[in-house]
């Protein structure tokens, strides 16, 4: 136990995660050492950042509370303190059941924790961070919460309305990651496509990301988690005309069913979903498009099911996940819905549509084999250097395997021959 340092975790999305880069910063001026690696926990204080979307994360998160319980009461640690979206939506329950925590925080005021302390909150430090991902990227939070209210979703109940932040305020966080080495963003929130909608009574992601793209050291921007409802298409134009937008865009369908559409009550239908993805492709040539589809729902019926293995072979998304159904307490679903399909059919409508996916993957890649792609190298691991192409995330999306044959730097730009491709990686050697 190290006196003076704080061991961080962080569970569940990217955006608690940039919750956890602010709270390391404000540590770091308080005179505080920061570490995040749960895999090394030596510090007196230790934080956990918790997610509490679905069934797996919330059984994750208090696991990992009570393992770190169990070391407070070994005194291998001082102090033990909770925040994120468990605690935001489960305050009451698990200060009763988790007695061991000197304290629980919400999503929101993680602030306190250093009063906590007896350490002031540097406001002049709002948007500082110490970021945990390799230092050329950073993800990019523009918003909180969401307003759409989606039939089985929790996240509306843990994060309440919608909140963009102003654009100048992103503007100046984005110039000051660019100063310390950043060139690639992930803008994320819940909803990318509401943004500005409360503050400027329009949708203004198309401006956001038209001057974010404007700032000098900017070279990639990829967007994260559009909602298909009311999309602001000069998105498009935006796309289009700026070669630092990256043709990506992760948009979560969820299903294709008109039943299943307003049973989940999306907002969308069948038709105006396909029409959508008509004219992504169209105006963006080339794009690469995520999604995230949801089967097992209540009411999901074996007609509803072969639309949407239909549409996963019609859409063919460069980029695909699946989830089963779990039921969330205080959600419309939960309130209004029987969940009667068996766990096993669940698990095996998923595995179906992601064998589906596997081989439209497997396709995909193989056409990238024989083109020259500009790639960002993230780090080197064994034999390969290992990079990604503007059309892939990090951590979720195929990476690109170059050969460790001469020394290449993290963080740096290569154009790369693709040589090979699997369904989720390509291998490929770099052009000098």
């Amino acid at each position: 136990m190290i006196k003076n340092k704080v061991s961080l975790i962080t569970l569940g999305c990217s955006k608690n995660l940039v919750d956890s880069e602010m709270l390391m910063r404000q540590f770091t001026e308080n005179g505080y050492t920061v570490e995040h690696d749960p895999a090394r926990i030596d510090g007196e204080i230790v934080i956990v950042n918790t997610c509490g979307f679905i069934g797996d994360a919330k059984e994750e998160s208090i696991e990992m509370i009570l393992e770190i319980a169990e070391m407070k009461k070994n005194r291998k640690i001082n102090r033990l303190y909770v925040m994120g979206c468990l605690s935001q939506r489960y305050l009451k329950e698990l200060q009763i059941e988790i007695p061991e925590v000197d304290r629980f925080y919400g999503k929101f005021n993680w602030h306190e924790l250093l009063e906590e302390l007896g350490k002031p909150y540097h406001r002049n430090l709002a948007t500082d961070r110490i970021l945990t991902t390799p230092g050329h990227y950073a993800y990019l939070k523009i918003a909180e919460g969401c307003n759409r209210m989606c039939a089985y979703c929790s996240i509306p109940i843990i994060t309440g309305r919608y909140r963009s932040r102003t654009i100048e305020s992103i503007e100046e966080e984005v110039r000051k990651l660019v100063s310390q080495g950043v060139k690639e963003f992930q803008v994320i929130a819940q909803d990318l496509t509401y943004y500005g909608y409360d503050l400027y009574k329009r949708f203004a992601l198309p401006e956001l990301i038209e001057r974010i793209a404007g700032i000098p050291g900017v070279e990639w921007i990829r967007l994260h988690y559009g909602y298909p409802a009311q999309f602001p298409y000069d998105l498009l134009r935006v796309m289009r005309e700026h070669d630092n937008v990256c043709k990506y865009m992760d948009i979560a369908l969820q299903h294709i069913s008109d039943n299943m559409l307003k049973q989940m009550r999306r907002h969308i239908t069948k038709d105006e979903t396909y029409e959508l993805l008509e004219r992504i492709r169209q105006e963006v040539p080339g794009i690469h498009l995520r999604t995230t589809l949801m089967v097992g729902h209540p009411g999901e019926t074996e007609q509803d099911f072969d639309e949407l293995v239909e549409f996963v072979r019609k859409a063919r998304f460069e980029r695909m996940g699946a989830f089963a159904y779990s039921e969330e307490e205080g959600t419309y679903s939960a309130r209004h819905y029987q969940d009667l399909i068996p766990p096993e059919i669940k698990q095996e409508r998923l595995d179906y549509l992601m064998r589906i996916q596997e081989k439209i993957s497997t396709e995909m890649n193989e056409k990238k084999v024989g083109q020259r792609l500009q790639v960002i190298i993230d780090r080197k691991e064994d034999d390969y250097y290992v990079g990604r192409t503007q059309f892939d995330s990090p951590e979720v999306d195929p990476e690109v395997l170059i050969p460790a044959v001469c020394e290449l730097q993290p963080g740096n730009f290569y154009q790369v021959e693709i040589k090979e491709a699997q369904a989720f990686d390509l291998y490929g050697s770099v052009l000098f």
